[in-house]
């Protein structure tokens, strides 16, 4: 995993919950984390990681990722063991 994954893994999990994390970073991170990405209708992005899925909606207008969905992002990234101590 490369620094900057790492980095935005960190911004995920960090308290108390940010809203400044671009969408496009975490994508990236998925992917190095072996996670399959498919597009579904409109904003959502079905991620899949373990055999476990879990769907999203992408930003917009903003590049920016809401609390929300960093906090329900974190939980899916603990439920299939991936953590800043994991890693």
């Amino acid at each position: 995993m490369r620094r900057r994954h790492r980095r935005t893994l960190e911004a995920i999990f960090a308290r108390p919950t940010r809203a400044d994390i671009r969408w496009a970073e975490i994508e990236s991170l998925l992917l190095a984390c072996g996670a399959t990405l498919v597009e579904g209708g409109g904003s959502t992005v079905s991620v899949s990681i373990s055999g476990r899925l879990s769907t999203f909606h992408r930003p917009h207008p903003r590049p920016e990722t809401e609390k929300g969905a960093v906090t329900e992002l974190r939980n899916f990234l603990t439920e299939v063991g991936i953590t800043p101590d994991t890693i």
